[in-house]
């Protein structure tokens, strides 16, 4: 069972103050974004950084904390995107059912291919969360009463509540902040208490962890599926803001994305995943400007922030802070 540590510290609340800067910032795009000229598109693409920035928060639960280097975890992005896509097929309209759903789905594939996954190590857990990935998504590929590699298009909004709260931007956007601020809590919760101690410790030295009367596939297991989960709420959220669900979302290329955009930000600092979503995703709207080979000129990038900056973005932000 997780739990917190005591009421927060004057420390905890400092080593929290650029998450809240950046949830400060973000609570601000759909009223300074019009006052730009901006409005519909910056909320768009800042609404998608918000939704990659929840599956790279819930990959860096299990990256940075757990040092488990997944590169199947873009298949809990398109499960919990083909739940609700099925769902409204079906008829669901409900946003109140749909996430929650597609969290379950996503929790039920994580509960599964962990258990197999979570006896191998190193590069054999990579290989095989690979594999587990390609098999969700050749399986959306071949399900072709729900698109195949055509994909899959909703043809309304869910409803929140009765209420068609999700057609508007801004509304949306607030949703997915608020989503986002859950996320980053329920992470920095389970990172801060007891179980995230163990966590930490079974990636430092699983076998003293045994040792001390740890099951160190225990504890993994259920950061697996708490990840999964979170990152199951992230498709969900892609597919309502697309209106459209792809084979794509869940594509080892998206696994790789969702690494990197970690690594940019500093493994093991949540608000550094927030940060790695912004930057990945806004250097490629710029970049894709200019060249459709955009990636040869962000590699060299990505290959800088790893060696001149140890802590990534994230920890930019932090030392910028202390001087």
């Amino acid at each position: 069972m997780v739990t917190t540590e005591a009421p927060a510290s004057p420390s905890a609340l400092r080593s929290a103050w650029p998450a809240l800067l950046i949830f400060a910032v973000l609570a601000l795009v759909p009223v300074v974004a019009p006052l730009l000229g901006a409005g519909s598109y910056a909320l768009t693409i800042v609404s998608r950084i918000m939704i990659f920035a929840i599956a790279a928060v819930s990959l860096d639960l299990i990256l940075g904390y757990g040092g488990l280097v997944s590169f199947g975890h873009a298949a809990f992005i398109g499960l919990g995107a083909y739940a609700v896509g099925i769902l409204a097929d079906a008829g669901v309209g409900e946003g109140l059912v749909l996430l929650p759903a597609a969290m379950l789905a996503a929790a039920v594939f994580a509960l599964l291919t962990g258990a197999i996954s979570l006896k191998t190590r190193g590069v054999h857990f990579i290989m095989i969360t690979l594999a587990f990935g390609q098999m969700a998504y050749f399986t959306m590929t071949s399900l072709s009463a729900y698109g195949g590699d055509d994909g899959l298009t909703l043809w309304a909004k869910p409803l929140v509540a009765g209420f068609k709260w999700l057609n508007d931007r801004s509304a949306f956007h607030y949703v997915v902040l608020a989503l986002l601020i859950a996320a980053w809590g329920l992470c920095r919760a389970v990172t801060r208490s007891r179980f995230g101690r163990v966590l930490r410790g079974c990636r430092e030295n699983e076998e003293r962890m045994r040792a001390l009367g740890y099951d160190p596939f225990a504890y993994r297991l259920a950061a697996y599926v708490i990840a999964g989960a979170i990152a199951g709420l992230a498709g969900a959220l892609l597919a309502i803001q697309a209106d459209f669900i792809s084979p794509a979302y869940m594509s080892w290329q998206r696994s790789g994305e969702l690494i990197v955009m970690v690594v940019l930000g500093g493994i093991g600092s949540l608000h550094g995943a927030i940060i790695g979503a912004a930057a990945f995703l806004l250097t490629e709207e710029l970049l894709s400007g200019v060249t459709e080979h955009w990636r040869l000129i962000f590699g060299p990038l990505l290959i800088l922030v790893v060696l001149f900056l140890r802590g990534g973005l994230g920890g930019l932000l932090g030392k910028i802070r202390h001087d």
